[in-house]
C-alpha cells in the first residue's frame, strides 16, 4: 500500500511490476481492486499503477467537489509527484472518461489511451445511474444504507457475471461518502466529450462489452467517429466489467495494444 499527498488530501495507490509505466483508473463506485487481475498479468511486462480517486477506496474523502475535472487534475498531480513524464492511461467507465479528458487537457502526459465501457456522453448512462446523480435520491439512499447495500449486492449479480463482484462492490460502496457518490456521477452525467475527441492524437483503444447494462454498449461509435487513431475491440459475451468477466482475453487484448509502436519511447 502506497500513498501520495496532494493539494486535496491523501491518494492511495498500488504498484506492481517493472518496466515502462501504465496507469489504471477505476470507475464510479470502484477502486484499484477491480484491476488486481489485470495488474497481475501486466506487471510481468510493465510497471503498473492503480490509484483510488479522491472519495473512493482508501483515498481521502474531505473534498468539496468530486467532478470529472477534479480527477483529471488528480491524474496530472499523481504523475508529477511520481516522476512519470508520460504513460498510457487505461480507464474503466468513468476512469476512461477521465483518461480521455487528460489526453485532451494534458496531451504531453499521455502516450496512449484505453477506455473500457466508458461513456463519451453522459446521456448514455443507465437510468439508475442518472437517478443517483440527483441529490434527494442520493441522500435517501445513504439514509437507508443497509437496504441500499442489499439491493446493490443483488444488482451487482445482474451487471457482472463474476461471482466475486457483489462482495467487491459492497466493499467499495462502504468506502464512499454521499458527496463522492453524488457529485461524481452527477458530473459524469453532464459530460459530453464528443466535440473534443478529434483533439486526441495519441493511439487509442476502446474496449466494450456488448452486454453492458451500465453504459450503452454502442458508445464505441462516437469514439470511432471522433478520434483519428482509434481501435475498437468488442467483447460479445461481456458486460460492463470485461476485466473481471473475461480476464485472460481482456489482459491479452490490452497488452497487445500497449506493446504496439510507442511513439514516445523514453517513458519513465
Amino acid at each position: 500500500m502506497s500513498s501520495i499527498t496532494t493539494d486535496q488530501g491523501i491518494v492511495h495507490y498500488e504498484v506492481y511490476g517493472r518496466g515502462r509505466p501504465v496507469i489504471l483508473l477505476h470507475g464510479w463506485l470502484g477502486s484499484w481492486g477491480l484491476w488486481q487481475e489485470t495488474m497481475g498479468y501486466l506487471g510481468g511486462f510493465y510497471r503498473t499503477y492503480a490509484m483510488d480517486f479522491w472519495g473512493f477506496g482508501e483515498s481521502g474523502k474531505k473534498r468539496e467537489t468530486y467532478a470529472v475535472s477534479d480527477f483529471v487534475s488528480l491524474v496530472n498531480q499523481f504523475m508529477e509527484q511520481l516522476g512519470i513524464v508520460h504513460a498510457p492511461l487505461v480507464g474503466h467507465s468513468m476512469g476512461g472518461t477521465v483518461s480521455l479528458s487528460v489526453a485532451i487537457q494534458y496531451p504531453e502526459r499521455v502516450s496512449k489511451v484505453v477506455v473500457v465501457g466508458s461513456p463519451m456522453v453522459g446521456s448514455s448512462l443507465a437510468p439508475l445511474l442518472k437517478l443517483a446523480g440527483l441529490r434527494p435520491i442520493a441522500f435517501m439512499l445513504f439514509n437507508m444504507m443497509t437496504p441500499f447495500r442489499l439491493f446493490m449486492k443483488y444488482y451487482a449479480r445482474i451487471i457482472c457475471s463474476d461471482p466475486r463482484f457483489p462482495a467487491m462492490m459492497d466493499r467499495d460502496l462502504s468506502r464512499t461518502t454521499v458527496e463522492s457518490f453524488l457529485l461524481s456521477i452527477a458530473s459524469l452525467r453532464r459530460t459530453d466529450l464528443t466535440p473534443m475527441l478529434p483533439m486526441i492524437k495519441v493511439p487509442s483503444l476502446g474496449i466494450y462489452g456488448d452486454k453492458d447494462l451500465i453504459v450503452h454498449p454502442m458508445q464505441w461509435q462516437p469514439m470511432q467517429k471522433g478520434i483519428p487513431n482509434v481501435k475498437i475491440e468488442r467483447f460479445p459475451t461481456a458486460g460492463h466489467f470485461p476485466m473481471l468477466e473475461m480476464p485472460n482475453e481482456f489482459s491479452q487484448t490490452l497488452k497487445k495494444f500497449l506493446d504496439e509502436d510507442f511513439s514516445k519511447p523514453n517513458e519513465q
